[in-house]
């Protein structure tokens, strides 16, 4: 099973969204509606839709999530995994190398194999 995680825009991107939203609406009010009648219209509602969703991200606790990334478990599962090689693998290294003791390889294999994996 995944965990869902919702991005939203930065407090501070919301707000230049929603002055923006503003003077667009007011554009539309006096300029685009009284120039193209229909189309002043529908761009006007979609004006004052962007600037509803930013004035919610600004102002608002919540926000309105513009992503929604899900993460699925698995994949945290197979990260671990790696982590658990990778640990293995640069242990084995430290000990070809010569820096550590074969007695301290030992330890510290025995210590990474009892982890979980």
């Amino acid at each position: 099973m995944g965990k869902n995680i919702k991005v939203r825009p930065s407090r501070g991107q919301a707000l230049f969204g929603f002055f923006v939203g503003v003077i667009f609406c007011i554009i539309g009010i006096f300029v685009i509606i009284p120039e193209f009648e229909m189309f002043g219209l529908v761009w006007f509602l979609f004006a004052v839709g962007s600037t509803i969703v930013n004035a919610v991200n600004a102002f608002g606790e919540e926000g309105i999530a513009s992503h929604e990334i899900e993460v699925d478990s698995d994949a945290e599962d197979e990260n671990s995994n790696l982590n658990f090689e990778e640990k293995l693998r640069k242990l084995k290294a430290l000990k070809d190398d010569g820096i550590i003791t074969l007695e301290e390889y030992e330890n510290k294999k025995k210590e990474i194999l009892e982890e979980k994996w």
